[in-house]
């Protein structure tokens, strides 16, 4: 959960009507809408499966999508903490090296998630019907829950750091907030999915 008392103090420091701070917001928010909805209509209708000629090329082709997404977001939270000051407080050796730190831990678990669920595992395959076998319980997932998001997460705090970027840290929280939601949003219908398909196979 995101501190209210934090955000509170770092809005005195961050002009929120910004046109990069505000471009950085949007594209934060949009990113997880946007592929929870398409993967949510393909799974209601299979029309991408349908227009790729098959589940896995259309799963490829929308992470292709997420991932481009995910590169102007990074571009466009950079250009957000470049267009405004730096906290003097966080200018310093020690803030640069623990978010070097963090940035290196939230890399771990983003690169360790993908290498346990593979590509169509990490980009929303069991939307497409691609379904796993049984549910992924070794690192990092031993260690958390939802490890992606929160890996990335782990990322831009670091990248806000290192940048002693007050607006920075206040993105970091949009993206907190963003990935709650949509694993809110995720978590349910992904076990409904997998609960299904034991129904299906005990019908057999």
């Amino acid at each position: 959960q995101v501190d209210v008392t934090v955000m509170a103090w770092l809005f005195g420091y961050v002009d929120v009507t910004d046109s990069a701070f505000i471009v950085a917001t949007v594209s934060i928010a949009f990113n997880p809408l946007f592929w929870n909805m398409v993967a949510r209509w393909e799974h209601n209708t299979r029309a991408l499966s349908r227009v790729f000629g098959s589940p896995h090329a259309a799963c490829y082709c929308l992470g292709a999508v997420i991932l481009l997404l995910n590169c102007v977001r990074s571009h466009c939270f950079t250009e957000a903490m470049k267009s405004q000051p730096k906290l003097e407080g966080l200018d310093c050796h020690w803030a640069y090296y623990l978010g070097l730190i963090i940035m290196a831990v939230g890399i771990l678990f983003v690169t360790t998630s993908f290498l346990a669920l593979g590509f169509t595992g990490t980009f929303l395959g069991d939307y497409f019907g691609i379904l796993m076998e049984a549910k992924v319980t070794s690192f990092p997932f031993s260690v958390l829950d939802n490890p992606m998001y929160w890996g990335s997460t782990a990322i831009y705090l670091g990248w806000s750091l290192v940048h002693a970027s007050p607006a920075g840290l206040l993105l970091t929280a949009v993206v907190a907030i963003s990935y709650t939601i949509a694993m809110l949003y995720e978590g349910p219908f992904t076990e409904e999915i997998y609960r299904q398909k034991q129904k299906g196979a005990k019908s057999k």
